[in-house]
């Protein structure tokens, strides 16, 4: 018989509600009433101490210092706090290659206006008015390259063709100012002279090196300018609704439970961020064939295409060209004239300056050889350093951002108490996330925006590869490359198929529901309390049962 008031004060022990570490009396809330109010909400109705959690609807539903509205409100927090981290690590991005475009185009820039300068100080003095009444030949020329390279839908070949054609009609014109020259004889001289390259292999030479170096700095500082633009549109992606609930978990429930002091354990830490960025990682391949691509194409720049040579001495291979013309004056004149026929003779008389013999260009080229490779093997350093962003970007946000545990930790925030947490860590992007046990994602719908992003990479890889063997690239339609719908590639037939419903980008402002007992993980483990409690009960009652038979 005494089985039945030792068993009854058993049960009653038994079926009492755990409150953690504070034995009986209820826990103070005086450090999430100072965390509240720190984060800018009103302490009214905040509760002095512990109250039971039957309300909560994303935190462990044990006694709680947060009532519905303050969990509410510390999901909207953390979510914006997310947001403003990924921001801030993709700002260091942005920075980082909007700092090596900036640098490359300054030193390009300045090759080419150093090569115009040197230009427009030496050729008055060498050619006189061959210089001072074709000012513009020259100006369009230099114009030319800089649209070229800024990224006009030029064809630099042609542009440079047009040059040599405008200078020679022109130089032609004053080597032999006794004659009448029309404009149809123009056309015919420009035919039989070129056949017998009067600018000697200048125009060729300069053709082939200029169009190789030109290519490869316009795709080198375009890549740096995409690779920042897609790092500013990736982070600008709104969090999905089961991402904020489960960064609110990881973030704030801990406070809610009285254990501000308790850090995240990291590989809980590392599920939740893994599942909010599982599209961000899917970057990861393209991102990586985008900076392994720049680093190819410095190496071009500071090598092979030897930019700085080719572009900074510009005026002085016309110099060079201008001066083969002057050599073959008599042999180009005579060639013309047996294919094109004696032009008429001109009543006008020939001045001074017509009989003036051009001087040899004296032009001395500074080389910035030691700034380029500075400037690349920089640049190189901070691709390479930033080939793994994607993938590494959870833990980054995980050590120093949430300020997760260490790994080996076991008295750690695990998303319902302090403890170790168990499940194993997930894999990076889209796919691996589908056994995720702290986030619900659905693999079969990627996010848009990051899928476009992602073909962008490919796009902007695809002209640094051609760069890279000196095809020329249209960057004209660099912006509708996206214009439609589908993703290229990167988006499979059968999970395209299934983007119909909405975006998680357009998704409209919901309200926290109950949580889904998903039955993996730690998923819905605030409802677990009721399983804990009946298995103490039959472990009591069997002790009891056991008890009586004795």
């Amino acid at each position: 018989m005494r089985f039945f008031p030792w068993g009854f004060w058993l049960l009653c022990v038994a079926s009492a509600p755990a409150r953690g570490d504070s034995g009986g009396k209820a826990r103070s809330c005086a450090e999430v009433r100072q965390l509240y109010g720190a984060k800018g909400f009103s302490l009214s109705g905040v509760p002095q101490a512990e109250i039971s959690g039957e309300h909560l609807r994303i935190c462990p539903q044990g006694y709680t210092c947060c009532t519905s509205e303050m969990e509410e409100n510390f999901a909207n927090k953390s979510r914006s706090e997310f947001e403003a981290m990924m921001k801030e690590a993709g700002r260091s991005v942005q920075m980082t290659l909007t700092a090596q475009h900036r640098s490359f185009d300054s030193y390009f820039q300045d090759l080419l206006n150093k090569s115009e300068k040197a230009l427009y100080d030496a050729f008055p003095s060498l050619y006189g008015e061959l210089y001072t009444q074709n000012v513009k030949v020259f100006k369009d020329l230099y114009s030319e390259l800089r649209r070229y390279y800024r990224g006009s839908n030029i064809n630099l070949e042609e542009a440079l063709n047009e040059f040599w054609t405008r200078l020679l009609e022109r130089l032609f014109k004053l080597m032999n100012p006794q004659y009448h020259i029309t404009d149809e004889y123009l056309d015919c001289m420009v035919k039989h002279a070129e056949q017998h390259k009067p600018f000697g292999e200048v125009p060729r030479d300069l053709k082939v090196k200029a169009t190789r170096a030109f290519i490869a700095a316009r795709s080198y500082a375009q890549g740096f300018l995409v690779g920042s633009d897609v790092v500013k549109k990736v982070s600008q992606v709104s969090l999905s609704h089961e991402c904020t609930r489960a960064i609110m978990k990881l973030m704030y429930c801990p406070h809610c439970r009285g254990m501000s002091s308790v850090k995240p354990c990291n590989n809980y830490c590392l599920n939740v961020v893994k599942g909010c960025l599982a599209n961000q990682a899917d970057l990861n391949t393209e991102w990586k064939y985008l900076m392994d691509s720049l680093i190819i194409v410095a190496d071009r720049i500071d090598g092979p295409y030897n930019v700085d040579t080719v572009i900074g001495t510009i005026h002085m291979r016309i110099s060079e060209a201008i001066s083969n013309l002057q050599e073959n004056k008599d042999s180009v004149t005579a060639k013309v004239f047996q294919g094109c026929g004696n032009p008429k003779i001109s009543t006008k008389g020939s001045s001074s300056e017509d009989k003036r013999r051009w001087g040899k260009v004296a032009l001395e080229a500074k080389s910035s050889a030691q700034a380029l490779e500075m400037l690349v093997l920089d640049a190189k350093g901070n691709l390479t350093a930033l080939k793994t962003y994607w993938i590494t970007l959870p833990g980054n946000l995980c050590s120093k951002k949430i300020m997760a545990s260490s790994v080996a930790d076991d008295r750690c925030w695990n998303g319902m108490t302090k403890g170790s947490y168990l499940p194993e860590v997930m894999g990076d992007g889209l796919a691996n996330q589908i056994n995720n046990p702290e986030v619900e994602v659905d693999i079969t719908k990627p996010d848009m925006t990051i899928r476009q992003q992602i073909m962008q990479l490919k796009i902007m890889t695809n002209r640094l590869g051609n760069a890279n063997i000196g095809n020329d690239v249209d960057f004209q339609d660099a912006s509708d490359d996206m214009s439609g719908s589908g993703s290229g590639d990167s988006c499979p037939d059968d999970v395209c198929g299934k983007r119909l419903s909405k975006s998680p980008s357009t998704r409209q402002p919901e309200t926290h529901a109950i949580p889904k007992q998903s039955g993996h993980g730690i998923n819905g483990a605030s409802s677990r309390s009721l399983p804990s409690a009946f298995l103490l009960f039959l472990s009591v009652a069997f002790l009891a049962v056991q008890h009586l038979w004795r």
